[in-house]
């Protein structure tokens, strides 16, 4: 039997693999992603020694993530 799907209820997180993508810098690509209708999912945060990573909703509804390279990152 096949079951139908099924959304998850909003703000309760994802079940899938997140595509992220690297930037040059996460606070200006941020900013562009926000300007073009984009909203923060979760805000920049440090992943220590290695990089800034934050998540998005895309117009659709659609999770994505950037990071920024930083082995300084705290």
């Amino acid at each position: 039997m096949k079951r139908p799907a099924k959304t998850p209820p909003h703000a309760c997180g994802t079940n899938a693999f997140v595509c992220s993508m690297e930037v040059k810098d996460s606070d200006e690509t941020a900013g562009k992603i926000q300007n073009l209708g984009g909203i923060i999912a979760l805000p920049k945060f440090a992943v220590p020694s290695t990089c800034w990573q934050g998540y998005f909703l895309d117009t659709e509804g659609n999770t994505l993530g950037i990071f920024e390279v930083d082995q300084e990152a705290k």
